[in-house]
């Protein structure tokens, strides 16, 4: 009895559950695998990715010792400024407009709301020229708002992210229960105690997440880099980093496997320690005592 129903188990299981774990190990494998073959050309004295076909065939430091030789480490320094600024902006900015919509009922509050999701609806491509038009007339006027100019990058960034920051946050604002702000102001509270000391903790889900996709997207980012910043003192690491493999003839695979493996650093310990804040707003929700 036990032998014939052992078979029909085993076909239960696999058609229940066991085809996840066969799912899981795919989308893990074409998941890992890029990465293994980065740090394996990263790891590779040879410099190229042919040489990498064979994954750790070789084993050296050479790579990342040659990083020190460049200018590497500016361009680092450059695209944390950048990404750390833009990040931080774009959370104040978006909160501020986020908590302006939800909170109060003003003149002209849909119509900018609309204006909002139609100007989002439009490719980011379709502004660069228009951006880089208007930084050089900008220039002639304010230098320190022109092109080559790293202020200005974090300017654009800003605002190209306020639409989408904003709409983001306003739902999540939503939830926040308005008997809060009403007993605050019985209290004496002033909107921006009310802003800072009771909407902000209470957000910081939303805005942990506005952090980290906006930090990201300023840290990856070569359209718009490589339109504002022309000097190779002012290049971000996208920048930098696709001079060395340009150049079909004479790419440095193996030196953008290194710095593509220590660019990766500051985004993941970024996701790591805002992990908890992401995680305790999806789980515990947005109404809190």
């Amino acid at each position: 009895m036990s032998t014939t129903r052992t078979p029909a188990r085993r076909r239960r299981w696999w058609l229940e559950v066991g085809w996840k774990y066969l799912f899981a190990a795919v989308v893990v494998f074409y998941a890992v695998f890029p990465l293994l073959y980065v740090v394996s050309a990263a790891l590779n004295p040879r410099g190229t990715l042919s040489g990498s076909t064979a994954l750790f065939s070789a084993f050296d430091l050479s790579n990342f010792a040659a990083l020190g030789q460049t200018s590497y480490w500016t361009w680092v320094g450059n695209t944390l400024l950048i990404g750390g600024i833009s990040a931080v902006g774009a959370v104040i900015m978006g909160a501020a407009a986020a908590y302006a919509f939800s909170r109060f009922r003003f003149t002209g509050r849909r119509i900018s709301l609309t204006s909002l999701l139609i100007v989002q609806m439009f490719p980011q491509a379709l502004a660069f020229v228009a951006i880089f038009l208007m930084l050089l007339a900008i220039g002639e006027v304010v230098p320190a708002l022109g092109i080559n100019s790293k202020l200005t990058l974090i300017c654009v960034y800003l605002g190209g992210a306020l639409g989408a920051n904003t709409f983001l946050m306003y739902g999540f604002f939503n939830t926040i229960p308005m008997e809060i702000d009403e007993s605050a102001k019985i209290d004496g509270a002033t909107h921006a105690q009310i802003f800072w000391r009771l909407i902000m903790p209470l957000v910081m889900p939303i805005l942990a997440v506005v952090a980290l996709l906006a930090f990201i997207s300023a840290f990856g980012d070569y359209i718009l880099a490589k339109i504002v910043l022309t000097s190779e003192d002012n290049w971000t690491l996208a920048v930098g980093m696709y001079q060395w493999v340009s150049n079909q003839l004479a790419s440095r695979w193996g030196l953008f496997a290194a710095g593509a493996v220590i660019a990766a650093i500051p985004v993941l310990a970024l996701f790591l320690s805002l992990q908890r804040y992401i995680v305790g707003g999806l789980t515990q929700g947005s109404v809190k005592g």
